[in-house]
């Protein structure tokens, strides 16, 4: 299909809202070059490429990083944009190009919202905390913080009240953080990150959602990666949420798309060498026989090689897997080691995920599969024996790494970028974005 031949009136058109859309759809930290003086080829080809930059993300395949492993569909806009200039309605089709999901469009509101904090100054760098009961300016400071991101908190005054207390704390689980409402080195690290960071962390995830496809299964299980939460949804309605515990830096639990195909109940734990090559080995020559104490077989592989497995009875996967297809062996499982998910710091795996609540997920999992009833379940977990109990229904699974997620009224919340995904991201963006603007010179 050729391109379509703009008008005047409708070039003109066409070059502000593409630049002004590309501010407002994270594309861009400030508005970029003037398309007016484009010819209308140019510019028609400049349409194109926004159009797939909004709904397919800006980024191209060799920006993607290999744990990166959600690609955004291909998208044609060419027929759409075509049909828009043949009956004069850019507008509506630019405003319809970003991707179908509240969970943009929050952040879409949250992205304008944090630019106007920019623009008017940012927010005061904290150099001393102050506690409940505190006057002074401490604390008249700490409140002009929060002011500017929290719509609840009003008023003015240098003392830390009950209202300055119950600001912290929304504070503090916006962030992520213990709402114990004390404002020690974490809370005032993360009150202290400059809202162009924050601006950059929108952006950031905002390209994520880009990636995602056209639909989503309505029933999936989504694990939030930095947060380490697992969701389990019927359409867009939450029906299940549990803490998990993620990989840690330098063992980064992938994104990735996939479907859990079965549950392994009572599991074996067939180690990755590089684990027991970095761990285990190395725990056996320093003290003989602890294989044996914690319940591992060393398996003869042939050629002189070997692996180890921990039997079900040990297993650091618990009672329960859930496997899925994907490239990096990872998975959701059980864990006997029960401790982590009392922390909010919770990205301490080799990459699987860990679950809270592993039987819970598995018996919901299990719903419409007549073999595999809660009595069924529980008594094969006391059995002891490892069996792989298969889904009637396989349920699509979704790795994700949001650090910045919005609420419908545009009210942010964030978390570390424990794995730097977010800066180079945001700087693959703009720089994509500059080559792009280059190309339309």
């Amino acid at each position: 299909m050729a391109l379509p031949e703009l008008s005047g009136a409708q070039a003109r058109l066409l070059a502000d809202l593409i630049r002004d859309d590309e501010v407002a759809q994270g594309l861009r930290l400030e508005r970029g070059p003037d398309l007016s003086r484009l010819d209308p080829a140019e510019l028609a080809h400049a349409a194109i490429d926004h159009a797939r930059a909004v709904r397919a993300g800006r980024l191209a395949p060799a920006d993607f990083q290999r744990d990166w492993a959600i690609m955004p569909a291909a998208y044609d806009p060419l027929p759409g944009f075509a049909a828009a200039v043949r009956n004069d309605r850019l507008a509506a089709w630019i405003k319809s190009l970003p991707p179908p999901y509240q969970g943009y469009d929050a952040l879409a509101g949250g992205l304008a919202r944090y630019r106007t904090i920019a623009a008017a100054g940012g927010w005061p760098v904290l150099s001393a905390a102050a506690k409940f009961g505190d006057r002074g300016p401490a604390a008249a400071r700490l409140r002009e913080r929060l002011a500017i991101e929290d719509p609840e908190l009003a008023g003015g005054g240098d003392r830390f009240d009950a209202a300055l207390l119950d600001a912290v704390r929304r504070a503090q689980r916006r962030y992520g953080l213990n709402p114990a409402g004390q404002v020690g080195a974490q809370t005032l690290a993360a009150f202290n990150v400059p809202v162009e960071t924050r601006i950059r962390q929108i952006m950031a995830n905002m390209e994520r959602w880009r990636w995602l496809p056209p639909v989503l299964d309505r029933r999936r299980v989504q694990v939030n990666v930095a947060a380490a939460v697992l969701t389990v949804f019927d359409g867009d309605a939450p029906v299940m949420s549990m803490k998990a515990v993620t990989g840690r830096p330098g063992n980064e639990t992938p994104m990735l798309v996939s479907r859990i195909n079965s549950i392994v109940i009572n599991p074996p734990w067939n180690v990755p060498s590089s684990i027991a090559d970095a761990e285990l080995w190395p725990k056996e020559r320093a003290s003989p026989g602890y294989l044996k104490r914690n319940g591992f077989r060393v398996i003869d592989t042939g050629g002189g090689g070997k692996r180890l497995q921990q039997s079900s009875e040990r297993s650091a996967l618990g009672r329960f897997k859930f496997d899925f297809p994907n490239a990096f062996a990872v998975y959701l499982h059980d864990t006997p080691a029960q401790s982590g998910f009392s922390q909010y710091g919770r990205l301490a795996s080799h990459g699987c995920v860990r679950l809270e609540k592993p039987a819970e997920l598995a018996k919901l999992l299990m719903k419409t599969t007549s073999d595999w009833q809660p009595p069924a379940i529980d008594a094969a977990v006391t059995a002891g024996k490892t069996v792989r109990a298969p889904l009637a229904e396989p349920v699509s699974v979704y790795l994700l790494y949001w650090t910045a997620f919005a609420a419908p009224n545009a009210q942010v919340s964030f978390r570390d970028d424990p794995y730097g995904w977010d800066s180079r991201l945001a700087a693959r963006i703009e720089r994509r974005s500059a080559v792009q603007a280059l190309a339309a010179r």
